[in-house]
């Protein structure tokens, strides 16, 4: 499953790399990625965030909110049948169905999320209806699509051909192993948004680790997890190999750390430490964590390299290479 190649994008004609942070363990020097700045911002994990920044930044300078910008911003990758870790074309589980995880938050603790919904293209949307429309914050499986359908999303078969010839390649070869989480194979998308009022968004989306036990959810719908956003500290998102995340808790300890004075790039260095700490077998277990302060700063740092986030504000298109403690061999 190979990555498609990088073609560097900048609607407004920048080419810069933001800032040279691919520090292993050995260097200990913080590195911030911005400057401080309340102006619009978006900020995306992986290559695909380039995309999906273009139509969040260009909702932010229409004076959108920070929450659509996220929305809008994610479903353009949910439709992308080239992207095998979201919506339309994504990677199915071990039982050749799709099923998709996504969660969305606003910097006033409003939130919703999906689980193990199938068969709607775009659940990032149905997981802002969860939170807009109902007393509940997490809807899953037949029930989030019964909801889906009600709020008037179209039912939609999204295995596409390539991805299920890659699921039959994976069965004629008897094995069963689940591909390594790695900077080729990711599960996620994640967000986070600033609009023109210094108000902050955050959203996840993904159709989860390919080949999964039928069932499985990982931390991308889980808020505190996958996402988390603090009107006072800032907001954090995460990606990887979701169970770890899950047992610390990834982007709440995030955002906890920040709030504990450090920076959103000390941050998300100290949550993988805390990975490290907390887990016997590291090998190949790629997490990396995204933060953004209430002041625009910008921090990024992963267990292995490989790790990548988009920024987009007004002035410039940047992907930026993260900080790691290992290299990938």
């Amino acid at each position: 499953m190979k990555r498609r190649d990088f073609v560097k994008l900048s609607a407004l004609g920048s080419a810069a790399v933001l800032a040279k942070s691919c520090s292993t363990s050995s260097d200990k020097k913080q590195v911030s990625i911005l400057e401080t700045s309340k102006k619009i911002k978006v900020v995306s994990t992986w290559i695909s965030g380039i995309d999906a920044n273009k139509e969040a930044i260009r909702i932010l300078s229409s004076n959108g909110s920070a929450i659509t910008a996220v929305e809008k911003g994610l479903n353009v990758i949910e439709s992308d049948p080239n992207n095998t870790s979201v919506g339309l074309g994504g990677m199915p589980d071990a039982s050749g169905v799709v099923t998709l995880d996504a969660s969305i938050m606003d910097d006033q603790y409003n939130c919703g999320s999906v689980t193990y919904l199938q068969n709607i293209e775009h659940p990032i949307s149905v997981a802002r209806k969860v939170m807009e429309e109902t007393p509940h914050v997490m809807l899953s499986g037949k029930g989030a699509y019964d909801f889906a359908i009600e709020q008037g999303f179209t039912h939609k078969n999204l295995l596409t051909e390539s991805s299920l010839q890659k699921w039959q390649e994976w069965k004629k070869d008897n094995s069963f192993n689940l591909p390594h989480i790695n900077h080729e194979n990711h599960d996620t998308i994640a967000m986070i948004a600033m609009d023109a009022n210094g108000k902050m968004a955050a959203g996840c989306t993904t159709s989860g680790w390919a080949f999964k036990k039928h069932g499985r959810v990982g931390d991308s719908p889980i808020i505190g997890a996958g996402i988390y956003v603090d009107p006072e500290i800032g907001g954090a998102c995460a990606t990887g190999l979701g169970e770890s995340i899950i047992k610390i808790c990834g982007s709440h300890a995030v955002v906890e750390f920040m709030r504990s004075g450090l920076t959103p790039e000390e941050a998300c260095r100290e949550a993988v430490e805390r990975i490290k700490k907390t887990t016997e077998n590291y090998d190949d277990l790629q997490v990396g964590f995204l933060a953004m302060n209430i002041t625009g700063e910008v921090g990024i740092h992963s267990m292995y390299s490989g790790f990548e986030c988009a920024l987009q504000d007004e002035n410039r298109s940047e992907l930026i290479k993260s900080g790691y403690e290992f290299e990938w061999e």
